[in-house]
């Protein structure tokens, strides 16, 4: 009997010695870069709608991780793994498993630059963006002369020739022209409209918030209210994604959504397609408020007393 013991517990020593090697192999697999982001950045796109497991076997295809296993593993522990963000990402040489998943997890997908310059035609506008798989040039043509859109933004002529200042505009991949038409209808340049869903990007952690989000901010703005958006302050004052004092919040600046009414200046980061689409289709709500509940999800409210009586309500639970 003595024997069996002692080879049980050798069997039983083997197996957690084995267990601790493979532990130890996938935590070693997380923090050392893949062999293709050894030698330089890559960009991969991460499609809509795809699950952990897909977005795993889509980096460890294009050398981004050395295992989707612990990918998918490090999502689990971190919470995070149902609410990575689509889009066209590009990850910089060197670049962990973490620091994957940290990005994704971010949204801070790739922006493309487009200059039209002065003296630049709506024709040549439309062959810069082809280029870069942002539009192809005869949609950009023909959403240009399309009477509708054109009527929509109140302009009383064939074309969009002339009506275009001359800026670096700033895409992302799937910013269609019918997205950007749905900015113009809605009342948003390009620009306003990233702002706008870069604040709802920041703000949201699940996506099934994003539209709700939006709704609020939409609501806000028709009725003249700021935004009160905390990621804008944070941007103003450096402190990213961290708590904000009583002065943070009254600083005045121009990205202060507590002290200034209206979108900001610009974007305060990079919005991923979720979230443009959020901007220009709100939940049909009268939601002014939101609060959060937890790490990931916001409990809304309609009016001020409901609201007052929610953020107590999660502050006494955060405090036990």
């Amino acid at each position: 009997m003595g024997g069996q013991r002692t080879f049980v517990r050798r069997v039983g020593l083997g197996f957690l010695v084995l267990a601790v090697v493979v532990l130890g192999v996938e935590a070693w697999r997380t923090v050392t870069p893949a062999a293709a982001l050894a030698e330089g950045s890559r960009v991969v796109d991460i499609a809509a709608h795809a699950g952990v497991l897909a977005i795993a076997r889509r980096l460890a295809d294009a050398g981004i991780v050395r295992s989707s296993a612990a990918f998918v593993a490090l999502g689990v522990l971190r919470g995070s793994a149902r609410a990575l963000r689509a889009g066209e990402y590009e990850f910089p040489r060197g670049t962990t498993t973490l620091g994957a998943l940290r990005l994704l997890e971010s949204g801070k997908v790739r922006l493309h630059p487009v200059l039209h310059p002065e003296g630049a035609t709506v024709a040549e506008l439309a062959r810069a963006l082809e280029p870069q798989q942002l539009a192809r040039a005869e949609d950009v043509a023909r959403v240009a002369t399309d009477p509708v859109f054109l009527r929509s933004l109140g302009i009383d002529a064939a074309s969009l020739e002339g009506y275009v200042f001359p800026d670096t505009y700033y895409f992302t991949k799937g910013l269609t022209p019918e997205i950007v038409a749905g900015a113009r209808q809605r009342g948003l340049s390009v620009h306003e409209l990233l702002t706008l869903a870069s604040i709802i990007e920041r703000e949201a952690v699940v996506r099934e918030e994003l539209r709700l989000i939006s709704a609020v901010f939409w609501n806000r703005l028709k009725l003249g209210m700021p935004l009160q958006a905390d990621p804008t302050v944070q941007y103003a004052v450096g402190k990213e994604r961290r708590a904000l004092s009583r002065t943070d919040l009254a600083t005045d600046h121009p990205f202060n959504t507590y002290v200034r009414a209206g979108l900001p200046p610009g974007p305060i980061a990079s919005p991923g397609l979720p979230a443009i689409e959020a901007a220009l289709d709100p939940a049909p709500v009268h939601y002014l408020y939101f609060v959060a509940r937890d790490d990931h999800r916001h409990h809304f409210s309609a009016t001020i007393a409901e609201h007052n009586a929610a953020v107590a309500r999660y502050r006494l639970a955060r405090s036990r």
